[in-house]
């Protein structure tokens, strides 16, 4: 078989469930390999961090809110560090730094010392993503990027998928050298992912001279584009989906329908399964603002369609619960793919050329703010109002939708004319 090569300028198909060789290909396996760690993580560290380390679950809860907001502010400057220094060895280091994090949980023994290491984790995978995605600014060209967000977006969760199988096998043993072994592996994923990142080329870092000499240089400049923190304000609130598939939703199930308590995860495993395989479908007609935009737009109305469906679940027979329920989880994970592609492509057009790792890095803070304020936003709706919070809630994600719209053109309207700087990378043999 033959390869046949795209034509000069043409932004590459993304029907593939494989990204192309190169560095989307390593930018995929970077991507995998800290993914599965991660799932294990996620499913057994409430657990490990309670039943192995003693602490009490309110301050886990407490020691992991502090680290998350520290994450959310050190996120931006750490991501302008990589603008300035450049992003590939800044991530490379963010990785090692996660991978220390990770390690040091397994010989925490006390609050004060896990709500340190807590911080320098939150703060790392912060930064980590941030340098990740001003990498990726310089390694693929604009029309190539939301198709390979949306690969990268398959492969998490199919990394995900399989840690969490593994932090399963975990939970199921229930043994203190279990839970070392899932926090072992995950800080070992992390070694292995900046082994990954390693064989990127070199990307040049950027002086943002101009912002310096307007005087918006320092860590906070971001905030000073109102348009993009408009932007970035309005995904925030869209993003509060996210603690839905985790919580609101089970929460749903058990308090207010007759559902089966084990319909909670095959939900789970349904959405898992449909970004996996129709993320890049889905991103494929993103090209730009105006169809991002569009794409959000739609991402609103199918969400209120499925809160609207979510709210029918209640006060039926348990079948027809389960029925209604799946029809309102198969339109949120519509809404969320659409609502995906359209904010990738957002957060790289309408950012600076020269500073694409600090407006990362302030976008990214949507995700912490969304998981810090979404539970008790999403308690409050849906399980203390029931069917009147569901449709306030799908309301809430329409009204932000399209609201974009005109927040785009404003920040659309305020950038300069000139050509925007292009990162070249630099071929490392």
């Amino acid at each position: 078989m033959t390869n046949r090569v795209a034509p000069a300028g043409a932004p590459a198909k993304t029907s593939r469930v494989i990204p192309p060789a190169g560095p989307q290909r390593v930018l995929a396996l970077a991507q995998l390999s800290n993914s599965v760690g991660d799932g294990a993580y996620y499913v057994t560290s409430a657990l490990y961090f309670t039943h192995v380390v003693g602490l009490a679950p309110a301050r886990v809860g407490l020691g992991l809110t502090v680290a998350w907001a520290v994450g959310s502010l050190v996120g931006v400057p750490l991501g302008r560090l990589a603008d300035r220094r450049g992003p590939r060895g800044t991530a490379v280091l963010l990785a090692l730094a996660t991978s220390v994090a990770v390690a040091s949980f397994l010989v925490v023994r006390g609050f004060v010392p896990f709500v340190l290491a807590a911080c320098v984790y939150a703060s790392a995978q912060s930064g980590l993503a941030a340098a990740r995605q001003a990498l990726l600014a310089g390694l693929v060209s604009r029309e190539e990027r939301t198709g390979l967000l949306a690969h990268l977006q398959s492969t998490l969760n199919a990394g995900l998928a399989v840690g969490a199988g593994l932090g399963g096998l975990a939970l199921h043993l229930g043994t203190r050298e279990a839970y070392l072994g899932v926090f072992a592996l995950d800080a070992v994923s992390f070694l292995l992912c900046a082994a990954v990142l390693l064989r990127l080329p070199v990307v040049k870092a950027v002086h943002a001279r101009v912002a310096d000499e307007k005087g918006r240089g320092n860590a906070l400049g971001v905030l000073r584009d109102r348009p993009y923190a408009l932007v970035t304000l309005l995904n925030t609130v869209l993003l509060l989906r996210m603690p839905l598939l985790s919580l609101g939703i089970p929460l749903w199930i058990s308090e207010r329908t007759e559902a089966p308590t084990w319909l909670v995860s095959a939900l789970f495993v349904l959405n898992t399964g449909a970004v996996m395989l129709f993320q890049v479908r889905m991103a494929r007609g993103v090209r730009g603002p105006a169809s991002a935009t569009r794409a959000v737009r739609r991402s609103g109305l199918v969400m209120l369609a499925s809160c609207a469906v979510f709210a029918l679940s209640a006060g039926v027979s348990p079948w027809v619960a389960v029925a209604v329920l799946t029809v309102g989880a198969v339109l949120q994970v519509v809404a969320e793919m659409q609502q995906s592609a359209g904010s990738w492509q957002l957060s790289f057009d309408l950012a600076p050329a020269d500073r694409v790792g600090e407006y990362q890095g302030f976008f990214g803070t949507g995700v912490t703010v969304a998981r810090t304020a979404g539970p008790l936003v999403l308690t409050s709706l849906l399980v203390g109002w029931g069917t009147p919070g569901w449709l306030l809630l799908g309301g809430l994600m329409l009204a932000a939708s399209y609201a974009m719209g005109p927040a785009v053109r404003w920040a659309t309207d305020s950038r300069p004319a000139a050509a925007p700087m292009v990162r070249r990378p630099v071929l490392v043999n």
